[in-house]
């Protein structure tokens, strides 16, 4: 398998520079040794390899010598002490780099500075480098396989069934691409073994195989950070009213999957408005109605007590979704990771403004954010000027024909007949109500009918109404405050 051409010129570049230490954070271990394999054919430097199982080695195993020290400080005295200059490709090292006299060792070899001029190679799925020997290391990210050769291994793995079966694999170019499109993001290894689950299945190539591909690359991508995978993505028929943002949806989602000649792909929206109003479940219906993985980033999960770190969980955080690509980010309440504390953070929340502001400009990846928020007053300007967003919409208290359409809704939900209920007269009672508050009214009506041994009908959910203090009544003075600020800087959702 030859490297990919952009992997093999940065890594020869390092190499022929004599960097002392490389980190290469990859699962496909196979693909690192071929990389450096081909790169060093040459001779004029050996390449070698270690595991704490077999110990050193020359590399590839038609030259191997007798293998030495899988002790891992023995090995790192070893190399100090060799007079030829080699390249040593260290394999699943990390577990070891906490202990501080490897840590020294390392050090000492990356300050050599005599004519042989060592390359050590830590190469893991996570490598993580004491702060001492950062200084001395550069990072080497391999480059994941393109369309161009995502869809060449689905055709390898076509043609490997058609010799198996004897006749071709049913697709057509449309749901091919759509499936490679999927596979983005994946390893060589990973996408192939999705394309022949895919193929092998029935022999062809649907649509039907997409929810799988999906579910598997979720599995394989989810690493337990910031980012989660929201499994429930709504249906927009399930949202009550909205029109406005359905409308807007609708009319760019064939341009975010196929951006046209003269206009640009949607990049993303932030719907603000008052608590309980829905804004979480556009969020998850953006996801359902354009049929992508959607994508929740934890603010509260991104913040770590170390410097930097919590900047890192973020740029990891961004670049899962990339990798996910196409999908929704929900950013849920961003206010709460970016808002200017006025510098009380020691300028965290700068810096991640910073960041996400940068990758917003600048990503190549098909994300599209949907990022809401409560608190708008704490948004910072850079945020939410025109440009940075699509659109932003206000999510407001629904009126009374939305209302008496959520009514409907989770009633339908739960069993019961609407039929039973007059929801314009519930929607008339429930002025002020927010989605939220609706659908607890339902749950709180049943819970009520089950206490006087009852079936539920109208009038436990109007008793229930009745008791209930909505937020427009309790919060009233900072609710008609986000109204009015709302009037002229968005658009009605």
């Amino acid at each position: 398998m030859l490297p990919a051409m952009n992997d093999a010129r940065d890594l020869s570049l390092l190499l022929d520079s004599h960097a002392a230490l490389l980190v290469v954070e990859s699962v496909e271990e196979t693909r690192v040794l071929a990389l450096f394999s081909t790169l060093l054919q040459s001779g004029q430097r050996s390449l070698h390899t270690w595991t704490c199982t077999d110990g050193l080695s020359l590399y590839p195993g038609l030259a191997r010598s007798r293998p030495v020290h899988t002790d891992p400080d023995a090995i790192l005295k070893e190399i100090k002490a060799m007079s030829t200059p080699g390249v040593f490709l260290l394999l699943d090292f990390h577990p070891f780099l906490e202990d501080p006299v490897r840590v020294r060792l390392l050090k000492d070899i990356a300050l050599r500075r005599d004519d042989v001029a060592h390359t050590v190679v830590l190469v893991g799925h996570r490598v993580a480098l004491a702060p001492e020997l950062r200084p001395y290391a550069a990072r080497v990210r391999l480059s994941l396989p393109g369309p161009e050769r995502l869809e060449a291994i689905v055709r390898e793995e076509a043609r490997a069934w058609q010799t198996h079966h004897g006749r071709r694999v049913a697709t057509d170019r449309p749901t091919l691409l759509m499936l490679v499109r999927h596979l983005g993001g994946l390893t060589e290894v990973d996408a192939r073994r999705l394309a022949r689950a895919a193929i092998w299945d029935d022999g062809a190539i649907t649509e039907g195989d997409i929810p799988a591909v999906q579910t598997a690359k979720r599995r394989l991508l989810d690493q337990g950070g910031a980012v989660s995978f929201e499994l429930d993505t709504a249906r927009f028929a399930d949202v009550g009213g909205l029109a406005g943002l359905k409308r807007w949806l609708e009319q760019r989602r064939e341009s975010f999957f196929g951006p046209e000649a003269g206009i640009d792909p949607p990049r993303g929206i932030l719907l603000v408005g008052v608590q309980g109003g829905g804004k979480s479940l556009a969020a998850k219906a953006t996801a359902g109605a354009w049929g992508l993985p959607l994508l929740r980033l934890d603010v509260g999960g991104l913040y770590n007590r170390f410097f930097g770190q919590t900047e890192q969980n973020l740029r990891e955080a961004l670049a899962t979704a990339e990798l996910m690509a196409p999908c929704v980010l929900w950013v849920d309440e961003i206010e709460k990771a970016i808002a200017d504390d006025g510098g009380n953070d020691g300028g965290t929340s700068r810096r991640l403004l910073g960041h996400l502001l940068t990758w917003m400009a600048e990503r190549t990846a098909n994300v599209f954010i949907v990022a809401t928020a409560n608190a708008i007053d704490r948004l910072p300007a850079e945020l939410i000027r025109k440009g940075r967003m699509d659109e932003i919409f206000f999510v407001d208290l629904p009126d009374p024909v939305v209302r008496a359409e959520i009514f409907a809704i989770h009633l339908r939900r739960r069993g019961l007949p609407v039929d039973a209920f007059d929801t314009d007269l519930l929607a008339t009672a429930s002025e002020g109500f927010s989605g939220a508050e609706i659908e607890q009214a339902v749950v709180a009506a049943r819970y009520l009918a089950r206490e006087v041994g009852a079936g539920l009908d109208q009038a436990h959910v109007l008793d229930e109404i009745a008791r209930t203090r909505p937020l427009s009544v309790v919060m009233a003075e900072k609710m008609e405050s986000l109204r009015l600020w709302a009037v002229d800087r968005t658009v009605p959702a």
